[in-house]
């Protein structure tokens, strides 16, 4: 834009395929960050086993406290957006990265690692209540499908890149230090272009839907009042299932498929990456079926019991090894299938102007599903108990199915017929 004066909403230019690609764009970034960052110490666990002596179960416990920390902060920061704005709260978050990761680099020992895990956790809390106000206060209505997807994948692409990123430069320097030095790059430069381009990305332009001229404006009501919702609990209850699945496949398949099939752990990380890529993959085809799809909650349901038998498969120990990689690989495909689908069934959940406090109670979901499934599939492992890393990943996909039909039911109930969005 040419200009980078904050201009008033009255006096926001009407939004274009340009300036829409251009918010969608520096979100995906941002995004990206943020799930990168959920990965910052997972890869390097095999290295903090040897160096510091600790064991699953303690490591387990720092993706506990990240995800603790973020799922607090996530619940208040939507009301923070809500109140000052979601740009500078975007802003503080990719700076706390950059401290998190800088901490991570300096660790002595596993309270220096928790130290970088609760920074990390601090950053990550307001980005889904950020992020979302954003696309759905500046973009136009007929291109959100497609920005939630895109946000989806930048997601699964910042997972994806994280295993590679830090062990790749672990092995290449001989320094996992040097490889945590490194990622505070990757924020950093996030931060630098959301600086630049902050206009852009100004959430007090453009109206939301409700306050657009012809719409029914909405009614007043308590803050507090969206969680006497059921479908709000719901919703939490979807992530909070689906999450302690992708908890089992981030931290724990790669030594969980090298136990069950010989396989190298340098090889099991490109799984867990394979995971993501597909994921991402997924989350493309899934952008396009949102707008088509009526019933979203069938969509899951089928996509999601899809991934779900792919990793029964990978964890029986029957298959040969590289097809039980390639089964972990795809059954991302499904999960990455169903990301679009799931945030535009919150977006019709949510009532008017209250957004930013939907979506940070929602995704907090995610956070206690990282929080609680972590120590308990690194217990599992430390107790020998391999293929329950993929039967728990199953079953609580299966109950993530369970939660995204009644949300559905309830949005369908409450709204009427609902009209492709």
């Amino acid at each position: 834009m040419s200009s980078t004066t904050d201009l008033p909403a009255s006096a926001a230019p009407p939004s274009s395929a340009r300036s829409d690609a251009t918010v969608i764009g520096l979100i995906g970034l941002a995004h990206g960050s943020s799930h990168f960052f959920h990965m910052l110490l997972p890869p390097l666990f095999p290295t903090f086993i040897r160096d510091f002596g600790l064991s699953y179960s303690q490591l387990g416990l720092l993706v506990t406290v990240f995800f603790v920390i973020s799922g607090i902060g996530q619940a208040l920061a939507g009301f923070l957006v809500d109140r000052i704005g979601a740009r500078p709260v975007l802003f503080a978050a990719l700076g706390c990265f950059v401290v998190a990761a800088l901490a991570a680099a300096g660790a002595q020992g596993y309270a220096g690692l928790m130290l970088a895990a609760a920074l990390a956790g601090l950053g990550n809390a307001p980005f889904h209540p950020a992020d979302f106000t954003i696309l759905n206060k500046r973009l136009s209505p007929q291109r959100l499908g497609h920005a939630f997807s895109v946000h989806g994948i930048t997601g699964n692409l910042g997972w994806a890149a994280a295993p590679i990123f830090m062990i790749g430069i672990s092995q290449a320097t001989g320094s996992w230090r040097t490889a945590c030095a490194c990622a505070a790059l990757l924020p950093l430069l996030s931060l630098s272009l959301l600086v630049w381009k902050r206009q852009t990305v100004d959430d007090r332009q453009g109206a939301w839907s409700h306050d657009q001229p012809g719409a029914t404006a909405a009614a007043a009501e308590h803050p507090m009042a969206f969680l006497r919702l059921p479908s709000v609990w719901l919703c939490f209850s979807f992530f909070f299932w689906v999450t302690a699945a992708l908890a089992a496949i981030q931290s724990y398949a790669g030594p969980a498929l090298a136990r069950l099939y010989d396989l190298p752990l340098s090889a099991t990380a490109f799984v867990v990456t394979g995971y993501m890529l597909c994921a991402a993959a997924g989350t493309v085809a899934g952008g396009f079926l949102v707008s088509r799809a009526p019933r979203l909650e069938k969509t899951i349901a089928i996509a999601m019991c899809s991934a779900a038998a792919l990793l029964l498969l990978a964890g029986s120990g029957l298959l040969p090894a590289f097809v039980a990689g390639l089964a972990v690989a795809l059954a991302g495909a499904g999960t990455g299938l169903a990301a679009p689908s799931r945030d535009m069934l919150i977006k019709r959940a949510a009532p008017p102007g209250a957004t930013g406090r939907v979506y940070g109670t929602v995704y907090s979901g995610l956070d206690a599903g990282f929080a609680l499934a972590s120590p308990v599939f690194g217990a599992l492992l430390d107790r020998g108990l391999t293929q329950g890393v993929f039967i728990g990943a199953a079953l609580a996909l299966g109950c993530g199915v369970l939660s995204a039909g009644l949300v559905g039911l309830r949005v369908r109930a409450q709204q009427g017929p609902v009209v492709a969005a």
